[in-house]
This record gives structure tokens, C-alpha cells and sequence, in this order.
């Protein structure tokens, strides 16, 4: 049975038959489904951020440099100050770049704080393979 202008309401536009395929049928939607899959990705993205977190980004181990003196060709001393859970300990990653920027020492050192005591302040000589202009804490995390 083809469309005709008699069973066809005012306003519908007339499609010749055939020509444009099928009309779709207006089905179900199905809003339940994408809710749990946005559900289940917002999960999944929750739990990857909170071990990215708990693995590079604890804020209870904060760094700073107090001063680098004794710049030789061979080494710099790097004073600095750690700030750490109450009588924790943190193994410290420290380096020394050149003027322009490469990296040319760098030490591992661990700091323990005082039992109530949540600062430590150390100082540490990195031996360098050239002569550095700057010598910098990288990051401090948890000891083993």
C-alpha cells in the first residue's frame, strides 16, 4: 500500500516509496543503560586517580630547599627541609642540573624526624659529573 495524499495528515511531509529506505519506528529508549555505563566509568576513574594519588601525590611529605652552597666542579651541598608525618621517616630525591637546564648528579637520602617532631632538617653533598649551577629536591616519599 502506497502513501496517498488522502491517508496522509496535513503538515507530514510525502515520501515517494522506497526511495528513502525504512522510517525508523520510534523504539524504547534505554536511559537506564547509559546511566550505569557513566555510572561505571565515573567509578573506574575514581578508583585510577585515587591510587595515581596514594602512589605520587602524598601531600603529607612536603620538600623545600633552604640554600646549595659549596658549588665545585665536582659537587654541590644542598641544605633542605622536609616536612613529614609525626616521627616518620622519607627517603628524599635530590639532584644538580647545569647552567643549561641537563641533569648532573643525582642522590637518593633519607631523613627520619624526631619522635613529635613533623620537620626535619638535613643537608647532603651530591657528587656531579660537571660543574652544577643548581642543586634541587625532586620529590620526598614514604621510606620502604
Amino acid at each position: 500500500m502506497t502513501e496517498t495524499h488522502a491517508t496522509i495528515t496535513p503538515g507530514t511531509p510525502a515520501f515517494p516509496p522506497g526511495r528513502y529506505g525504512r522510517r525508523r519506528e520510534s523504539g524504547r529508549r534505554r536511559p537506564l543503560l547509559v546511566w550505569l555505563l557513566a555510572a561505571a566509568l565515573v567509578a573506574g576513574l575514581a578508583l585510577v586517580a585515587t591510587q595515581l594519588y596514594a602512589r605520587y601525590g602524598d601531600p603529607a611529605y612536603d620538600a623545600e630547599v633552604i640554600t646549595y652552597t659549596n658549588v665545585t666542579d665536582t659537587g654541590v651541598r644542598v641544605d633542605f627541609r622536609v616536612t613529614l608525618p609525626e616521627g616518620g621517616s622519607a627517603v628524599c630525591v635530590l639532584r644538580a642540573r647545569s647552567h643549561d637546564g641537563a641533569e648532573v648528579g643525582r642522590d637518593e637520602v633519607a631523613v627520619s624526624a624526631r619522635p613529635g617532631a613533623r620537620r626535619v632538617t638535613a643537608q647532603h653533598r651530591i657528587a656531579t659529573t660537571a660543574r652544577p649551577f643548581i642543586g634541587e629536591v625532586v620529590r620526598c616519599r614514604p621510606a620502604g
